[in-house]
C-alpha cells in the first residue's frame, strides 16, 4: 500500500502544476497584455513578476517535489485571491466555474502542504521538510 501512495503523490504533484506552468509561461510570452488585464481588474502590475514566480517557478518546484509545503501554502492562498479578485462577478459568463476551479485547486495544494511531495520528490532526497 506504501508504494500505491508514493507512486499517487508522485503522479498529483505531476497533474496539479500543469496549469499554473503553461499560464505562467504564457504570462511570460504576454506580458504587456496581461499586466493591462491586471491593471483593468484594479491588480498593480508590479505583483506580475511575482505571479509568474508562483505560476511557474512554483509550478516547476512542485512538479520535483522541490519546496514543496512552502510553495503549496502559497498556492492556495494565490488560487483563493484570484478566484475573489478575478472570478468574482458571477454575472461573468464563467466566473462562477472558475470561482470553484480556483477553491478546488486551493483545497489539493493545502492538501499537498499538509501531507508533503511524497517519497519520490526532491524534498524526499534532500530529506527537508521545509
Amino acid at each position: 500500500m506504501k508504494k500505491l501512495e508514493d507512486v499517487g503523490f508522485l503522479v498529483a504533484r505531476i497533474l496539479m502544476p500543469v496549469l499554473f506552468i503553461v499560464a505562467g509561461w504564457g504570462k511570460v510570452g504576454g506580458y504587456a497584455g496581461t499586466q493591462q488585464y491586471m491593471a483593468h481588474m484594479g491588480v498593480p502590475g508590479f505583483f506580475l513578476p511575482l505571479t509568474i514566480l508562483l505560476e511557474l517557478g512554483g509550478g516547476l518546484a512542485v512538479l520535483l517535489g522541490f519546496l514543496t509545503r512552502f510553495t503549496a501554502i502559497f498556492t492556495a492562498v494565490f488560487a483563493i485571491i484570484t478566484a475573489l479578485i478575478f472570478h468574482g462577478d458571477f454575472s461573468v459568463d464563467g466566473n462562477s466555474i472558475n470561482f470553484m476551479k480556483n477553491l478546488t485547486i486551493a483545497g489539493g495544494y493545502l492538501l499537498l502542504f499538509i501531507t508533503g511531495p511524497g517519497a519520490y520528490s526532491i524534498d524526499r532526497l534532500l530529506k527537508k521538510k521545509w
